[in-house]
């Protein structure tokens, strides 16, 4: 085992499961993971903190698990964010080069320059992504540092998030026992894991499908241009089986995970299935068919709100690679075939791939986000605007940025 400032954490609490992944870095960046724990989630909906005392129960069972398999103890953690209050923006940011080439100060000042739009009071921006540099006129620019010129611009993609959703995940945290690195979006977590270069760079869309939530980024040239998430995940599916077959909710959740299928047409007439009844009442069988009548209805209707939010970003002629779905709910037999009807688009089952150690153990897509948040704080570790501590305030912040300002101006 490595020294403790070579170990990261991903903790991805979710509506559904929350689960700890703990990696190894190695020299030269390449990551081992080497332990994981995970705990049913009793206190989230919909991807947003609903009660604390349950989630901090839910948390240390996941971290106490993960330590055990790691045979470390968790001082710190990387935790991802999801909800239907992350709102997207793309801006713009200009400043004059003081010195003739661009230092590690211009560049600051021009993402401080593109961040400074109006946001809502409630909310706060967790992420500044570059999506390209132009210097005097000439775009395209991924790495401006060194470069000759007179102006620097900086094309950025911000991400908000309501304040008390991330201070309540800092708290829950921290109740633990846990340090936050820092907070870092789901999809955005997820995309390290599962997306190549290529893809980025042709144009993509990730789809990552949890319990509570479809979190949607679209990937264009390389750079993240579109972020959105929506409230629609494998619980309503979950919901309607109860409902339509009359059964308690933990028997339909099984029944979704052992036999749901999206696309009826996939699944044999003759197959039949036990469904349990309520009250104590003797258990039913009926055509596994019906059952999937129920899911595909649900299905088909989260990816006519994704394809609707691709048009609406304007990006849907760009996406030359299609799409990649990941998250729990993914893992469903006929979500790809069924994706790609609605989409219109090649569509493919994401899993972590950029990583060793117990590689087949979290060769799955429920694993996407965790392993994420450990490649995110590996590329971010010391390398963060507004790390997240939760002994600092808003103003706090503020107020360290406007130092920063300052420094590099005088």
């Amino acid at each position: 085992m490595a020294k403790n400032s070579e170990i990261l954490v991903g903790l991805d609490i979710g509506t559904t499961k929350i689960c700890a992944v703990v990696g190894e870095v190695r020299e030269g960046g390449a990551v081992d993971i080497v332990g994981i724990g995970s705990a049913k989630s009793r206190g989230l909906r919909k991807g947003v903190v609903v009660d604390i005392k349950s989630t901090v129960a839910s948390i240390q069972q996941a971290i106490s698990e993960a330590e055990m398999m790691a045979g470390c103890e968790i001082k710190s953690a990387y935790v991802g964010i999801a909800g239907s209050h992350i709102k997207g923006v793309n801006s713009k940011g200009i400043v004059a080069l003081k010195d003739k080439e661009v230092t590690p100060s211009d560049i600051r000042r021009v993402i401080d320059a593109a961040r400074a739009v109006v946001i809502p009071l409630d909310q706060e921006v967790i992420h500044v992504l570059p999506q390209e540099y132009v210097i005097d006129n000439q775009d395209g620019i991924k790495e401006p540092l060194g470069m000759s010129g007179v102006r620097l611009e900086a094309q950025v993609h911000l991400v908000t998030a309501a304040c008390s959703s991330a201070q309540n995940l800092v708290k829950c945290a921290n109740q633990v026992g846990l340090d936050v690195a820092d907070i870092a979006l789901q999809p955005l977590a997820s995309a390290l894991a599962v997306l190549n270069d290529d893809e980025r760079d042709l144009g993509v869309v990730l789809l990552d499908i949890g319990g509570g939530t479809t979190d949607i980024a679209v990937f264009v040239n390389g750079s993240i241009v579109y972020t959105v998430v929506l409230p629609l995940g494998g619980n309503q599916i979950t919901s309607d089986i109860s409902t339509g077959l009359r059964t308690p909710a933990l028997e339909a959740e099984n029944l979704k995970v052992r036999y749901g299928c999206a696309l009826a047409s996939l699944v044999d007439k003759e197959e039949t299935i036990e469904v349990p009844s309520v009250g104590g009442r003797s258990a039913r069988s009926m055509s596994r068919q019906i059952l999937c009548e129920i899911v595909e209805p649900r299905v088909e209707e989260i990816f006519g709100l994704v394809q609707r939010e691709i048009q609406r970003s304007g990006y849907a002629d760009l996406l030359a690679s299609g799409a990649v779905i990941t998250g729990g709910t993914s893992i469903m037999e006929g979500i790809p075939e069924l994706a790609e009807e609605v989409l219109g688009m090649p569509v493919r089952r994401g899993i972590p791939e950029r990583v060793g150690g117990l590689t087949d153990v979290v060769r799955s897509p429920i694993y996407s986000t965790g392993v994420g948040l450990v490649l995110y704080g590996r590329d971010h570790l010391g390398n963060k605007f507004f790390p997240v501590r939760p002994d600092r305030n808003l103003y706090g912040r503020i107020l360290q940025r406007m130092q920063t300002w300052i420094r590099d101006f005088f």
